[in-house]
């Protein structure tokens, strides 16, 4: 879960700094991920690569809508559904925090690293390694297929 305290002049011109609340479960994670042709992960290596803004931002903005909730008092839940989507999006702090995201990439990964949970993020660090580990175990092999290097994504 991730916490955001933002501060942003609201359409009164008044001040407010308010805490916002963003998460996703690992349910939410796989549906989002099954329920894309090539799953997700690999439309948005696609969408990056091809530096398709327009799909890009419309990714942030699903996971921006996606992921804002509020905690209940007792902590048992995460209340997520369409109006406090809606609510949020119709302030200045979103679109401060859709900004944000789409002009600085450190930002934009320290948000998707902190709504997701802690062990998913670090079984995707340890997929990544996997990957890049067998990448360079068939770069090692004298014949290597000319598509295996365009599966590098670290250039």
């Amino acid at each position: 879960m991730l916490k955001k305290t933002m501060t942003y002049t609201d359409y009164n011109g008044v001040e407010r700094t308010e805490d916002f609340y963003f998460s996703l479960s690992k349910a939410e994670i796989m549906e989002m991920e099954l329920s894309t042709s090539g799953g997700l992960s690999s439309m948005i290596e696609g969408i990056v690569a091809a530096k398709d803004t327009a799909s890009i931002v419309k990714i942030f903005k699903e996971m921006i809508l996606k992921s804002v909730g509020k905690k209940s008092p007792d902590g048992r839940k995460f209340v997520k559904n369409k109006e406090i989507a809606e609510d949020f999006e119709q302030t200045p702090a979103y679109s401060d925090l859709f900004m944000q995201l789409a002009t600085d990439d450190k930002a934009a990964a320290a948000f998707v690293n902190g709504i997701v949970p802690a062990d998913v993020s670090e079984r995707a660090a340890e997929m990544n390694k996997e990957d890049t580990a067998k990448i360079i175990d068939m770069e090692s092999v004298a014949d290597v297929p000319a598509t295996v290097e365009s599966t590098d994504t670290n250039k």
